[in-house]
C-alpha cells in the first residue's frame, strides 16, 4: 500500500502549532487573571449576583440620538447605593447595556431600573431581563463543574488503559487537555476584548468536546492496533501514517457534518446558545486537529524513542489481552 501523506514526518510542525496555541491561551488567561481576577470572565452562574439587561426604546423620539456612556450609567447605579457593580454597553449602536451587581432583592431591583430609566432614557419593556443567582449556588455550580471535568479525565485514563495501554491513555489525555485549553484560551480572549462571559453551558461544552476528541482519537488508535496485528514488518511511524490516512476521511466527514448545525445555531440561534455553539465549534475543530496531528504523532514518537518496534508492541498487547 502506498500513501503520500505522512503525519509523522512533519510532527515538529504540528507540535509547534499546538504549542503556540496553548501558550497564547495561557497568556490570555494570565492577562485576564490580572485584570478581572479570573482566567475567564465568569457569569452570574459562578459568582452570583444580579444582572439587569435592557435596551432603549428607539421608537420614542430622541431616545436613541446619543449613544450610551458607561460612566453615566455607573453614576446612576452608585447613587442608588449599589456598590461593586459593573456596566457594559452592548451592540454596535450602543443603545443597550447590562449592569451586574451584588445580589439585590425585588424592591432594590425595581428602584434601580426606575432610576436608570429616569436618567438614561425610556426602556423597551420587552427587552428588560433580570437574572439573579445566589453566591452559594454559584460556588456549587463551579465546584460540580470542575468535579465533572476531573472525573471525565480520570475515566478516560482508566478506559483507554484497559482497552489499549497506559501510554495510549496519556497521549489521549494530552490531546484532550490541548482542546480544552485552546477553547478556554479563545473565550478568555473574547472576555478581554468583547466582554464574553462563561456560564454553566461552557462547562457542558467542555465535557462535550472531551467526549468528541476522545472518540476521534480512539478511532485512530483502534486502526493503529489493527494494522500492527496485520503487518509487523513496518515501523511504528509507517503504521501510524497508514492508520491516519485510512481514518482521515471519516474524521473530516464527522467533523464537518457536526459543524454545519453548530454554525447555523451560532449564526441564527438565540443569545443563550450562541456562545455554547461557538465553544463547540472551536473545540471540535481543535479535537480533530489534536487527534490526527498530536495524539497519533506522540504515540509514534514515544514507541520509536523507547525502541519498541511493532512486533514487540504486538507481543505486549497480546500478553495484556490474555491477562
Amino acid at each position: 500500500m502506498t500513501f503520500k501523506f505522512s503525519v509523522t514526518k512533519q510532527r515538529l510542525l504540528w507540535w509547534s502549532i499546538s504549542a503556540i496555541a496553548m501558550v497564547a491561551s495561557v497568556l490570555f488567561m494570565g492577562i485576564s487573571l490580572n485584570q478581572i481576577q479570573a482566567p475567564l470572565r465568569p457569569s452570574l452562574d459562578f459568582v452570583g449576583g444580579t444582572k439587569i439587561q435592557v435596551s432603549l426604546d428607539c421608537t420614542v423620539a430622541g431616545n436613541c440620538d446619543a449613544p450610551l456612556e458607561t460612566a453615566a450609567i455607573q453614576t446612576v447605579v452608585e447613587e442608588q447605593g449599589v456598590s461593586g457593580s459593573s456596566v457594559q454597553i452592548l451592540g454596535e449602536e450602543r443603545t443597550a447595556f447590562s449592569v451586574r451587581t451584588p445580589p439585590l432583592d425585588v424592591d432594590q431591583r425595581t428602584r434601580l431600573v426606575a432610576a436608570l430609566e429616569t436618567e438614561v432614557g425610556t426602556f423597551d419593556a420587552g427587552t428588560i431581563q433580570i437574572d439573579s443567582v445566589g453566591p452559594t449556588i454559584g460556588r456549587e455550580l463551579f465546584i460540580q463543574g470542575m468535579l465533572a471535568l476531573l472525573v471525565s479525565f480520570f475515566g478516560i485514563v482508566i478506559y483507554l488503559s484497559i482497552r489499549f495501554q497506559l501510554d495510549y491513555a496519556l497521549f489521549a489525555i494530552a490531546a484532550v487537555f490541548h482542546d480544552a485549553l485552546v477553547t478556554a484560551g479563545v473565550f478568555s480572549f473574547l472576555g478581554l476584548v468583547a466582554g464574553v462571559e462563561v456560564d454553566s453551558l461552557f462547562l457542558v461544552s467542555l465535557l462535550t468536546i472531551i467526549g468528541f476528541s476522545v472518540n476521534d482519537t480512539v478511532v485512530i488508535y483502534d486502526r493503529v492496533r489493527e494494522n500492527i496485528a496485520a503487518d509487523t514488518d513496518k515501523t511504528i511511524a509507517e503504521i501510524v501514517d497508514i492508520s491516519v490516512v485510512q481514518t482521515l476521511g471519516r474524521s473530516i466527514n464527522t467533523t464537518l457534518t457536526t459543524l454545519l448545525p453548530l454554525v447555523a445555531i451560532f449564526l441564527f440561534g438565540g443569545s443563550t446558545l450562541k456562545f455554547f455553539a461557538l465553544a463547540l465549534i472551536i473545540g471540535f475543530v481543535s479535537g480533530s486537529y489534536s487527534s490526527i496531528f498530536v495524539a497519533s504523532t506522540l504515540l509514534a514518537w514515544w514507541r520509536d524513542r523507547n525502541g519498541q518496534p511493532p512486533k514487540m508492541f504486538k507481543e505486549t498487547m497480546d500478553a495484556a489481552e490474555l491477562s
